[in-house]
């Protein structure tokens, strides 16, 4: 996939955690897709914009703001990439057509101002959390999402409400290594992918990191969450840079 042309630089958001209870982020997300994106090449959201989606039957008013907010900027001119999250990985089809994003793979390789780079969610890279790369591979499964989206919304609601509950109790009790991403799965997709830049959120851990893998160069762009300023990567002709905004 290569990165539009019209306008000079493509912007990379992640982690927003969108819904009704938290007004603030959908507030600077809103004036970020007003002010910034309006003037990019393309927006690629890398999982986490809400946080959670059970379904494209139900989403909440904060969360229909943003989808009408996305499809103006898609109206605009501007591509829109959404790629699924551990939060939001039942975004289906219904959701790509009113908000007018176009699904993004996971992981993805993308050609940006002529060089490529490896983008991710960022989950598939904490494998250290063996307990969590269980439950990926269960939710992720066709069968197992066909089943739940069969289920009336209101239950669907409640389970997902508990399993943030009990998300945040395991990550609680995690250790911060763990919790992170492993260095040898970077490693790893780096050197399958054979490309010297990785793009990924997940973590909450914005930073740019520079290392070597097999005597070769390689960088890893985190990016942050949205809780109390919106994280940014702007990648342009002349490099990139992680900034805030908001």
């Amino acid at each position: 996939m290569t990165s539009p042309g019209r306008r000079s630089t493509a912007l990379f958001v992640s982690d927003l955690h969108i819904d009704a209870a938290h007004p603030a982020i959908a507030r600077r997300f809103l004036e970020f897709l007003g002010r910034d994106a309006r003037e990019a090449a393309a927006l690629y959201v890398l999982g986490d914009l809400f946080e959670s989606w059970i379904g494209d039957d139900d989403p909440d008013d904060a969360q229909r703001t943003v989808i009408a907010a996305l499809r103006d900027l898609t109206n605009h001119g501007v591509p829109c990439f959404v790629m699924h999250g551990n939060r939001d990985f039942l975004i289906g089809e219904r959701f790509a057509a009113a908000s007018g994003a176009t699904p993004l793979a996971d992981p993805v390789l993308l050609t940006l101002y002529g060089e490529r780079a490896l983008v991710m969610h960022g989950d598939a890279l904490c494998t250290g959390d063996r307990a969590y790369q269980r439950l990926r591979a269960t939710v992720r499964d066709a069968d197992w999402q066909r089943r739940f989206l069969a289920l009336p919304v209101a239950a669907r609601r409640a389970l997902a409400g508990a399993a943030r509950a009990g998300s945040r109790a395991h990550n609680a009790a995690l250790a911060p290594a763990i919790a992170d991403v492993e260095a040898a799965s970077v490693a790893a997709v780096l050197r399958a992918a054979d490309v010297a830049t990785l793009i990924h959120g997940h973590t909450h851990r914005p930073g740019i990191h520079r290392f070597d893998v097999d005597g070769i160069a390689r960088t890893r762009v985190v990016l942050g969450d949205w809780y109390d300023t919106g994280s940014v990567l702007r990648w342009g002709p002349d490099g990139f840079e992680l900034v805030r905004v908001g």
